[in-house]
């Protein structure tokens, strides 16, 4: 693993995502190339990556705000911080998950980027009230009540969760 920065280290990558349980081996391919390293995706909690920071072993850390909840993932962020690490949200979900995200992004100073899953369920864009918009890459942040934005419940019913 040690190698594989220095390969993709002059192919223009934003960053190499390693996502591992150690932080004395991620810091060893952090300082193994010159590529930044995006880690954190499966990290709960601020104590989580604290030791992650400790060790030098991230360049941006993939915080999955939906999983830490909103006030864990800036608590993580605020952390961070601290140890002059940017962050970018792990966010793979729905559009209603992109508007906490951005929402998150907002309330952050050390956001890198807002990462946006561009394959779903072809009912993806019924499921809420407004869908995201990207121009020239930046999303705009909805500025409505709570998330900005409302999941439509009906699109739920008929699509319902395998039991």
């Amino acid at each position: 693993m040690r190698g594989i920065p220095r390969l993709l280290q002059d192919h223009g990558l934003a960053w190499l995502e390693v996502d591992a349980f150690d932080p004395v081996a991620l810091a060893t391919v952090r300082s193994a190339g010159a590529i930044p390293i995006c880690s954190g995706e499966n990290l709960y909690t601020n104590r989580a990556f604290r030791p992650f920071f400790e060790a030098g072993a991230m360049d941006v850390a993939s915080v999955d705000v939906i999983w830490n909840g909103f006030h864990q993932a800036k608590k993580i962020a605020d952390l961070a911080e601290t140890f002059e690490v940017n962050c970018a949200p792990h966010n793979y979900y729905s559009h209603l998950a992109t508007y906490i995200s951005a929402q998150w992004c907002a309330a952050i100073p050390n956001v890198r980027m807002l990462e946006v899953d561009v394959d779903d369920v072809p009912w993806r864009e019924e499921l809420t009230t407004s869908v995201p918009r990207i121009d020239e890459g930046v999303l705009a942040i909805p500025a409505g009540p709570g998330w900005g934005v409302e999941v439509n419940e009906e699109i739920l019913r008929e699509h319902p969760w395998p039991a």
